[in-house]
Parts: structure tokens; C-alpha cells; sequence
């Protein structure tokens, strides 16, 4: 038996390997666009299970069904005017659309903790789409770390973080957006459940219409990202830092004289890329991490929820 996780090349074989332990029921970490996803058969239930007890998952949060087009998605739930102009804009890409659940669909319950509705989405990634055409069916697939903690953008994290509990790696190098996926409610309006890799102002621009922000219930979430504390470090932080203090470790936005820079040159795009790998590298658990000020505009929105969550007092 190989050592775990195996580390697999995005090539044909692979991909090969990789769609071959999945069918066998094992997990498989494969990179998307955002983070990187601990993925299994979202219709066997027992490897779903295996999902929640590898992350240390509470069961009431539900998952995201990966596919590999929108004509996979409407086998899964039912389909609107609304969700194909999105998929349309947006697919492939950090876009997750939450909508009723098709009968007949074969999912595991434990993929919607008992809700009647389902997020899905197409990732923009090429090893992973051609992994999601080879394995002819939808994976569940949170992000590949144990829950609550930094999410994993480099194949590094995962191993670091759930090492044998993950059968195999399919490493594509770090993810290129860095955030999760924005997830929409559309049933009956359209709600931001999440904010993520596609800005709220883009989603809008397509719907002709603003999008709700719901209220949030922490304990009984509807949808991946709405628990208090989430996505956090073992060092505490301290947000909207316009000066530095002795001993912290500086986490910077724009030109200003730090430890790491989310993106010198002000860059929302470069700061969500970068942001779970800086935290990563300044995370020595003791150290308080100090975060410039980030402009709650685009992705800014993704990257400030993130980080309000990473610094929230933790259960």
C-alpha cells in the first residue's frame, strides 16, 4: 500500500487514479480555482460520512456538489431562468447556486444535511474538470482542511493538515483565486449566502436586480462559510491595523512596510489569491497576526468575511 496521501501529476493517469479511488470510496484532495477540495462520491454515503469525520465536520453543514457542466446540475436540482443566465456568466468558474433538489437525484442525504436544497457548481480548473467528465457523476468537495482552520490553496496545506486521512493529492500547483466560491440562493429570490471568487456587483450586473444578504443562523447553517468562526489560524488576529505593535507578525494591503503583502499595489484580485497562503506562512500559533485595512468593495467583501471569521472568538 502506498504512503498516504499519494501525490498525483494532473495528467491522464492521474487523473486516472484519482477518479479510480473515488469510485472505490476513498477521498481525493483536487484543486479548483479557489481552494483545494477534499472530494468523494456525493451519491455513496458512506464516503460522504468519511468527509465529515476527516475535517472534524459538524453533520448539520451542508456540502457542495461539484459537476462538470450545467447539464450535470440539472440532473441534480431543479433548474430556473435565473440559474442558467448565471451559469451562463459564470460557469466554470467560483460560482455556487443553491436550488431545490430534483427528485430522483441519488445524493447522499448527508451532502445537504437534511435541507432540501443543494449548492452546485462547475469549478474552472482543468484537471478537475476532466476528472469530473472521467468519473461521470457529482463529488462532494469542501476545502481540504480539517474544519474551521485556514483553507488549503497549495497541495502543502492539505497534506499539512489532514495528511493520512486524505488518500491521494491531484496537485495542480496553488489556486489561482484563493477564496471560496460566492454561493446564491435562488429560490424564490436571489440571496448572497456567501460572499466569494465572484463579487456580488457582477452577479447583480447579470440579474438586473440587487441580491439579499440573509439572515444568518451560525448554528444551523443553510449553506458552507456561515459559522461564526471559521477559515482561522491558531494565532489570533487583529483586523483594520493601521499601525504595527512589538512582536506581531504584519500582514499588509498597499504600500506599506509589513511582513508579507497581500498585494503592494492594492489589488483585490492579488490580495484574495495571496490570502490564505500569507496567513498560512505567518501563522507560528503564538504570534498575533496584524491585517491592514481591506476596502469592503469586489472581493474585498470575500476577503474581509474571511477575515472577520478567522478572528472571531472560537468555540
Amino acid at each position: 500500500m502506498p504512503d498516504r496521501p499519494e501525490r498525483l501529476a494532473p495528467d491522464h493517469a492521474g487523473i486516472a487514479r484519482a477518479v479510480a479511488l473515488l469510485r472505490a470510496g476513498d477521498l481525493v484532495a483536487i484543486p479548483t480555482e479557489t481552494v483545494y477540495g477534499l472530494a468523494a462520491d456525493a451519491r455513496n454515503d458512506a464516503a460522504v460520512a468519511a468527509i465529515f469525520a476527516a475535517k472534524g465536520r459538524p453533520d448539520f453543514n451542508p456540502l457542495i456538489a461539484h459537476v462538470a457542466d450545467a447539464a450535470a446540475a440539472r440532473e441534480l436540482v431543479r433548474w430556473s431562468d435565473r440559474a442558467e443566465a448565471l451559469a451562463q456568466a459564470f460557469w466554470p468558474g467560483p460560482l455556487t447556486l443553491v436550488l431545490p433538489l430534483r427528485e430522483g437525484h441519488g445524493l447522499s442525504p448527508r451532502v445537504t444535511a437534511g435541507l432540501d436544497t443543494l449548492g452546485v457548481r462547475v469549478p474552472d480548473r482543468a484537471a478537475t474538470l476532466a476528472l469530473l467528465r472521467a468519473f461521470g457523476g457529482p463529488v462532494a468537495a469542501p476545502s481540504a482542511n480539517p474544519s474551521g482552520q485556514l483553507s488549503p490553496t497549495t497541495p502543502a496545506h492539505v497534506v499539512a493538515g489532514l495528511g493520512p486521512r486524505v488518500a491521494a493529492v491531484l496537485d495542480a500547483g496553488p489556486c489561482p483565486v484563493g477564496v471560496e466560491s460566492t454561493i446564491l440562493a435562488l429560490d424564490p429570490a436571489p440571496r448572497l449566502l456567501r460572499p466569494g471568487g465572484v463579487p456580488g456587483e457582477a452577479i447583480e450586473a447579470v440579474l438586473g436586480q440587487a441580491v439579499a444578504e440573509p439572515a444568518q443562523n451560525p448554528e444551523r447553517p443553510d449553506s458552507p462559510g456561515q459559522l461564526a468562526s471559521h477559515y482561522a489560524p491558531r494565532a489570533a488576529l487583529r483586523l483594520d491595523a493601521t499601525d504595527w505593535r512589538p512582536g506581531e507578525r504584519r500582514l499588509g494591503f498597499g504600500p506599506v512596510d509589513c511582513d508579507l503583502n497581500l498585494s503592494a499595489a492594492g489589488d483585490l484580485a492579488e490580495a484574495a489569491a495571496n490570502l490564505f497562503h500569507h496567513l498560512h506562512a505567518l501563522d507560528d500559533g503564538e504570534a498575533v497576526i496584524a491585517v491592514s485595512p481591506i476596502p469592503e468593495t469586489g472581493l474585498g467583501v470575500a476577503i474581509n468575511d474571511r477575515l472577520r471569521r478567522a478572528a472571531a472568538p472560537r468555540g
